[in-house]
């Protein structure tokens, strides 16, 4: 190695010794007769210590000529600091330098390379390789490593194996888009790159490997936003002759281990909710239980008493802000245009304050008695202080548009710590969803799911009612984990299919190797697989993914820094036999 130690390695007890660091120049400070210039590398940050009379003058005049980011090499004698910096995980001691190499210098970067940069976005994605220097990102990366080496230490105690899939597959209808790469030696053919090893880690059960994971890259060619990426990592894992029992348990364990291991938390056992409850009192699948806020319904309460827009509605339904009665005009005003955003589509917002001596005031007084509005107050458990809202229309798009303000309150009162941590599973999601447009169903998750056994019989006389074997792992709001028992027999996987739209040509077509698998043995088995990607992110207490990866994609899918995608050679192109139509 060229040096002796690391950058963030040097305490007191190594005072008087003899050192070489390498590093890269963070800053620089010339007072004349006295010289410091902080050198830094992913392990931390030293002080190096010239001084006129003590350092030889060519040594002094090299280490003028420094710029930010070279990289050098210095030499020289550890000395206790005499103004110590208590930020500094080396600041008791600083090197009395001898020498000073530089093995590379550096243009000046566009951005400062300090927690706090200069840099937006664009600039710091362009040039990530020099983002990745700042110590906030590096923190995130070795966060990143933490995850992997924990789960993958948890999961080996349990005997599971870490089996590696194919990266080139078979694209399959379901689900989003897939990539496409074209195969030069199968001209008019594509393999498509896996949105999840879903199919190989059941071949993976019949083959008798009962536990098996992967931390594994994943592909999506779908819009994005701030919690995904065209290609994401997953710890994706299956097991035989279990129970869905088994795998709450198991997983519940992982998820446990790495609070513990990485984060110093210890987490209790995991409450359940079933989808409908969480449908019900928090108007999505995912609900943020760091604060309560449950949705209440009104339709007995407000129903025939003349007002119009609670008439006609299909759902009228509120959350009680607590001791936020005191909500101004203009504050009123902000909530209401929030849900009345095109996403949200909310037409307005009605509100009720329950003052200080228990009378109720709304927006709507006109047509409500003090004993309906108390009425109100009673189905909310509301008391003096509380602020009521309440949305009113078609049902889905209220509980959606209600489950927003609910988010937008708990980040406006301060609910929605990022150091507090309220993991649940969801569970007894519906089997199948129905889509207007293509006038079918669909997998709610995908078509390996299997029905809980005592819906089965509702397949041929009520399909949508039917429940699925399915599980979701939440934390804060953010869906990190999902799975099922899955179908191991073939004539329900068929059963299953025919109810998607599948012909059986289409099916054989597309998933014979499974079902003919499935023939040979298939034991009963299930999995699951966790966003490592957006655990990362909320272990580290971040909204978005991209922080945790070391080199991502913008938010068009693009990676500006290598300019890509891009467009290839005809050359290439001719050998692919692609032709690319004209705009």
């Amino acid at each position: 190695m060229l040096r002796t130690h690391t950058c963030g390695e040097l305490r007191s007890a190594h005072v008087g010794q003899e050192v070489t660091l390498t590093g890269w120049v963070h800053k620089t400070r010339d007072k004349g007769g006295m010289m410091w210039v902080d050198i830094r590398d992913r392990y931390g940050l030293t002080q190096l210590k010239l001084e006129e009379g003590v350092t030889a003058p060519e040594v002094m005049a090299s280490a003028r000529e420094l710029g930010r980011e070279f990289v050098i090499k210095a030499s020289g004698t550890v000395i206790e600091r005499i103004s110590k910096n208590d930020k500094l995980a080396t600041g008791d001691v600083e090197i009395q330098v001898t020498v000073i190499e530089v093995l590379n210098p550096a243009k000046l970067p566009p951005f400062l390379i300090e927690d706090e940069t200069d840099g937006g976005d664009d600039l710091r994605m362009k040039y990530r390789y020099l983002d990745l220097r700042r110590n906030a990102v590096r923190k995130n990366l070795e966060l990143r490593h933490q995850m992997m080496k924990q789960s993958r230490a948890y999961l080996d105690t349990l005997n599971f194996i870490e089996v590696e899939t194919p990266v080139l597959i078979k694209s399959t209808p379901e689900g989003a888009r897939d990539f496409v790469v074209p195969s030069r030696m199968n001209p008019g053919e594509f393999y498509a790159l896996p949105q999840s090893p879903q199919t190989f880690k059941q071949l993976l059960m019949v083959s008798g490997f009962d536990k098996y994971f992967q931390i594994v890259k994943c592909f999506r060619d779908e819009d994005l936003r701030a919690d995904r990426q065209p290609e994401f990592t997953q710890i994706d894992c299956e097991l035989s002759f279990v129970t869905q029992e088994d795998i709450l348990n198991t997983f519940e364990g992982l998820v446990k281990h790495l609070f513990r291991e990485v984060k110093g938390i210890e987490i209790e056992k995991l409450p359940r909710m079933t989808y409908a409850d969480a449908m019900k009192y928090y108007g999505n699948d995912k609900p943020d239980t760091r604060f309560e806020m449950k949705f209440v319904e009104l339709n007995d309460q407000v129903k025939g008493k003349g007002f119009k827009v609670f008439d006609e509605a299909g759902l009228v339904i509120g959350i009680n802000a607590n001791n936020c009665a005191s909500y101004t005009r203009k504050q009123i005003d902000e909530l209401t245009e929030y849900v009345k955003r095109p996403q949200l589509g909310a037409t307005g917002l009605i509100y009720a304050r329950v003052e200080a001596d228990g009378t109720v005031k709304s927006s709507v007084d006109k047509f409500f008695s003090q004993d309906d509005l108390q009425q109100w107050a009673q189905a909310f458990a509301a008391n003096p202080g509380d602020l009521l809202l309440i949305l009113a229309g078609a049902e889905d798009k209220t509980r959606k548009a209600l489950s927003e303000l609910r988010l937008e309150m708990g980040e406006r009162l301060g609910l929605r710590d990022k150091n507090t941590f309220s993991p649940l599973w969801v569970v007894d999601f519906p089997l199948l969803e129905w889509n207007d447009d293509a006038q079918r169903f669909f997998a709610m998750h995908h078509p390996f799911t299997s029905p809980k056994p005592e819906d089965i019989e509702l397949i041929a006389t009520n399909p949508g009612a039917v429940r699925a074997n399915a599980y979701d792992m939440v934390i804060n709001g953010v869906e990190v984990g999902g799975g099922s028992i899955r179908i191991y027999e073939r004539p329900i996987q068929e059963r299953m299919f025919k109810l998607l739209g599948f012909t059986e040509e289409e099916a054989q077509a597309q998933f014979g190797f499974l079902l003919n698998a499935f023939e040979y043995g298939a034991p009963p088995h299930g999995g699951i697989a966790f966003g490592f990607d957006r655990l990362c992110s909320l272990f580290g207490g971040a909204d978005s993914i991209r922080d945790f990866i070391a080199f991502p994609k913008n938010n068009s899918g693009r990676d500006v820094m290598i300019d890509a995608p891009s467009p290839i050679a005809q050359e290439q192109l001719n050998e692919l036999q692609i032709q690319l139509g004209t705009k």
